[in-house]
């Protein structure tokens, strides 16, 4: 019996590494025996689109359907067509890191065309530095892509863009009215070389379902597609979309029209509901038997969730299994002069993730109201590192995302400890709350295990707001946190909001100028604001009156519903304030007008800042709140000394020391201590060793020195000698 799945991303997400959905489902699917066969098509279609044969079609196919009127900027490239023809493949390669010396070419501005996206080029010295040639050169890269794609939105699909397709069609879509419409056209011409890539990859695989994983609107349009284009041309397929948008916006599904596309469609962590379809198509389980599953059945639609169906644990759903993706025809981009941008979108990452759900769960602009968000459960530190070195066999690639909604520091310590017993090399970044937790030494270990970066919602920079938001942080211990990763060498990017409820015009202002002296301090190198949006499964969607805002219609569509219009009578006018928030912050973070007035990036008059103009430097400067607990953690990552017990001498008399030479990467160390210190130490450190099968908290240590018959643990342990010892990987955890 034919139970094989293919596993389908849509047109389109990100160019530089595949969406993590069908190789999380495809792992899942190998500890069940069951086959399956995954394919980003964003990939597939974006490779046969930009190669000198796909442009040799584009341009034709557009003298021969030439628009009548049509911009300066497409007739310069339509001009320049054989440039852009001859150039596209080797561009292609560089960006996909199997041509790295064109860098040299390419970063002349002599050798690709370039139309109106080049006009808009930051200043490319001040943005990247007399080093940056790689860098330099995918970003003028990434222009020549972009002039493209604007020539393809003009003249060919109006729908078109590289990290989403047909956006604006499912966005807000409470009524399917206009998708449907849409689908019911003639194909566009991204339609044609879509459906072709899935009519071979679906002759080939002859699966019993297709599995559509959408995860954001921009993939919406596509599987539609998909799925119109399968039940046509093989009835007795089966199709089933789930996602991070059916996930979001169909909770409230209504309209029948939908299952002319699809079959089913399922909601949330999808290993148990594929693995009951896959039952169900082969006769083997009933429709009550389905889990969290949408499907029409003698023409009614109906909503079936078996209740006695569990959901699987993290740690019996398998390693992610990146096989049958295109890996090394990936292409890095860097669309944006923002560094966090650029490591999303430049480089390829495998993704996992450390914890499913959010350990804080409060937030009160999030979805916390859904299973995503509120069942959390982490996985094994071990299991991480037995997954993670799955992977990099697998693909080749040590570079890690942890995709989670919020890291738990305590995984994070786990996970980095484990890291470095097992002597793993790999890059890593993820998302965290900045909370107290991420102490100095904490942040040095998560560095030393190949921590590179993390983000955090730093969301509005004030305190009333943040207490609203319930982020269980302030303004000043996000500071005193990104100091500590930035001294550790790890970059920070603070995700910001504007528009919160209630926020007022002076608490936006202010929030800027926190924002401006994070980065005059040094201890924040990237950041991005976003408009508030309220949400359905958020407790400020859920309950408006309560953080003073009205939901502009209590009516729900009969399709998607997530995003809430909403009034906000005693806030600002926000959506006013959005240029000059983006345009202070590009500037910040090149180190640029950090000491211009706050007006100057606004058109209007806005409120002097309440802020005083040295609060963050005062905020680092207050010592860190509590002691070190007896419960810590001592770790030695440092290399074991060499010791030998000298005689020193002065004004006639001598005595023994303890001497003790250190080597780490950067420099030497030496300490002296008195000889039977000097003894237990060197034992101790060899106990406190990352690679020693028990870690010792502060108490143990104590004991341990105490039980050597030694006295005076605080004075021995507090003083300069084993303070030195911090440069050299001494940690307290």
């Amino acid at each position: 019996m034919n139970n094989s799945v293919f596993l389908i991303t849509p047109p389109f997400t990100q160019l530089n590494t595949p969406y993590p959905a069908t190789a999380y489902l495809k792992g899942f699917l190998n500890t069940k025996g069951i086959p399956s066969f995954q394919a980003d098509l964003g990939i597939e279609v974006t490779l046969a689109l930009f190669s000198k044969q796909g442009l040799q079609d584009l341009f034709a196919y557009i003298r021969t359907d030439m628009p009548e009127e049509i911009s300066e900027n497409a007739a310069r490239i339509l001009a320049l067509q054989e440039d852009y023809i001859n150039t596209i493949d080797g561009v292609i390669a560089f960006l996909q890191g199997r041509n790295p010396t064109l860098a040299h070419l390419i970063s002349k501005r002599d050798f690709l065309p370039e139309a109106s996206r080049f006009s808009q080029l930051d200043d490319l010295h001040w943005a990247f530095g007399s080093m940056g040639t790689q860098d330099r050169a995918k970003h003028l890269a990434t222009m020549y892509l972009e002039d493209l794609s604007d020539l393809i939105m003009e003249c060919v699909d109006p729908h078109f863009g590289f990290s989403r397709y047909a956006e604006k069609l499912s966005r807000s879509a409470n009524s399917f009215d206009e998708l449907y419409d849409a689908l019911h056209e003639g194909y566009t011409y991204i339609d044609d070389i879509l459906t072709t890539i899935l009519a071979a990859r679906m002759e080939s695989l002859q699966p019993a379902l297709v599995a559509i994983s959408v995860p954001f609107p921009g993939n919406l349009y596509a599987a539609f597609r998909c799925g119109q284009w399968v039940k046509k041309h093989y009835p007795h397929v089966k199709i089933a979309m789930g996602g991070g948008f059916p996930n979001t916006e169909l909770r409230s599904l209504a309209d029948p029209r939908v299952f002319e596309f699809v079959d089913f469609i399922t909601l949330d962590d999808g290993e148990a509901p594929i693995e009951n379809l896959i039952h169900f198509i082969n006769g083997t389980k009933t429709a009550e038997e389905l889990k969290r599953t949408f499907l029409v059945e003698k023409g009614e639609l109906r909503y079936v969730s078996n209740p006695s169906c569990r959901d699987y644990k993290q740690s019996q759903t398998g390693t992610p299994d990146y096989s049958d993706l295109l890996l090394d025809r990936y292409i890095s981009a860097i669309e944006v002069v923002n560094p966090m941008h650029s490591l999303w979108s430049d480089g390829r990452w495998n993704k996992l993730t450390m914890a499913h759900g959010c350990y804080w769960g409060k937030c009160t602009f999030c979805d916390i109201s859904l299973d995503y968000i509120k069942i959390y459960e982490p996985v094994a530190a071990a299991l991480l590192c037995d997954r993670m070195e799955t992977i990099i066999a697998q693909t080749g690639q040590n570079g890690f995302h942890f995709v989670d909604e919020a890291a738990p520091p305590a995984l994070m310590r786990a996970l980095a400890l484990e890291i470095i017993r097992r002597k793993l090399t790999v890059s890593w970044w993820t998302n965290i709350r900045f909370e107290k937790s991420f102490t100095r030494d904490l942040c040095l270990l998560l560095k030393a295990s190949g921590c590179i970066a993390v983000s955090g919602g730093l969301e509005v920079a004030s305190d009333r707001l943040l207490g609203l938001i319930q982020k269980g942080i302030t303004v000043a211990q996000v500071a005193r946190v990104n100091r500590h990763f930035t001294e550790a060498g790890i970059m920070v990017h603070a995700y910001l909001m504007y528009g919160f409820p209630t926020q007022t015009a002076q608490e936006t202002i202010d929030s800027l100028e926190m924002v401006r002296q994070m980065f005059a301090a040094g201890i924040l190198q990237s950041a991005f604001w976003h408009q508030f949006t309220m949400t359905a499964h958020s407790p400020v969607g859920l309950e408006p009156a309560k953080f003073g805002v009205e939901k502009e219609s209590d009516v729900n569509g009969a399709f998607a519903n997530n995003d809430i219009q909403h009034i906000d009578p005693t806030g600002a006018d926000h959506e006013s304030f959005s240029y000059g928030l983006k345009k202070s912050l590009l500037n910040y973070m090149h180190g640029a007008c950090l000491d211009y007035p706050l007006s100057k990036w606004f058109d209007f008059k806005v409120p002097k800042t309440s802020v005083h103009p040295d609060f963050i430097t005062n905020a680092l400067s207050e010592e860190e709140t509590g002691t070190v607990k007896p419960t810590s953690k001592v770790v030695y990552l440092g290399r074991q000394p060499s010791m030998e017990i000298i005689t020193k001498s002065k004004k006639g008399s001598s005595w023994e020391m303890a001497s003790f030479t250190f080597q780490n990467k950067k420099e030497k160390l030496s300490i002296s201590v008195a000889p039977e210190q000097g003894r237990w130490l060197a034992d101790m450190l060899q106990h406190l060793a990352v690679q020693h099968p028990k870690t010792y908290t502060l108490q143990e240590v104590k004991d341990n020195y105490e039980a050597a018959g030694l006295e005076d643990f605080e004075l021995f342990w507090d003083n300069k000698p084993v303070n030195t010892l911090y440069k050299s990987g001494l940690l307290k955890l």
